[in-house]
């Protein structure tokens, strides 16, 4: 069998996986997978396709790797310090509950940061966050809630004081934040979106993708947003003519779900 090119093997690999690779940047995705299959010790496509039907282990790494799971609480402590002056007045507007999306949530740190972060100015009992990624093995980190003291280096003291519980080198996040997060399994090329919510995190994501996927996403995300809903992205992502997706600029990373 001749070996397979990077297209047969990311048509191969979307029926095993339910991930349309095509969707993402090419370069960025080929690098990774090339990357992987090297540490992985195969040499063709193809036989790495087949070492994936097989190895649910290896499956399961393969999708942790190219899900690209970097995070960590309060990532871009800027873009926390802007969210914090210049959305949460905006966000006080709105009526309570509120309803929040983290889209692309990793191992939890971004949807945990912002139930902190609200915990400030809200009653824990108006937040309510659902936190989404396609990755299982992230996901199942991130109901868990435990970090190793690395990855809680940036937590402000008071946060880590109040809501982490130190057991065995551990940090947990104690259970009345935990109780505001939900998580659930999406992928944000092919499920459905939740609806009318107040604020959606998706930070350090769309750069991942090619700008046919980009253009729906930004469609998608516009009828998750109630009117006046916020749109809050990564700090190297812009929406270029957001106003044609009904997204207008607010602040540096802030749209808003125009109201009219």
């Amino acid at each position: 069998m001749n070996s397979w090119s990077y297209e047969e093997f990311t048509a191969a690999a979307q029926k095993l996986i339910n991930i349309d690779l095509s969707q993402y940047n090419e370069r960025q995705m080929k690098r990774r997978i090339n990357s992987f299959l090297i540490r992985s010790k195969h040499k063709t496509y193809n036989g790495f396709y087949q070492a994936l039907i097989t190895d649910s282990e290896l499956r399961d790494k393969f999708i942790n790797f190219i899900t690209i799971n970097v995070t960590e609480f309060f990532r871009n402590i800027a873009q926390w310090e802007k969210l914090r002056d210049e959305i949460i007045p905006f966000l006080k507007e709105f009526p309570r509950p509120l309803k929040i999306w983290s889209s692309a949530c990793s191992t939890g740190e971004e949807p945990y940061s912002v139930a902190m972060l609200l915990a400030d100015h809200f009653d824990l009992r108006d937040i309510n966050i659902l936190a989404t990624d396609i990755d299982d093995v992230a996901l199942a980190k991130a109901k868990k809630g435990a970090y190793d003291e690395k990855a809680v280096k940036k937590v402000p003291r008071k946060y880590l004081d109040n809501y982490f519980r130190l057991e065995n080198q551990q940090y947990f996040i104690k259970d009345e934040i935990k109780a505001r997060v939900k998580f659930k399994k999406i992928n944000l090329l092919v499920d459905p979106f939740p609806i009318n919510c107040h604020l959606i995190l998706s930070r350090n994501v769309m750069i991942y993708f090619t700008q046919e996927a980009k253009e729906k996403l930004y469609k998608k995300f516009y009828n998750a947003l109630i009117p006046g809903g916020i749109l809050f992205l990564g700090n190297t992502e812009q929406i270029i003519n957001a106003r044609e997706y009904g997204l207008v600029p607010l602040k540096s990373f802030f749209y808003v779900r125009d109201k009219w």
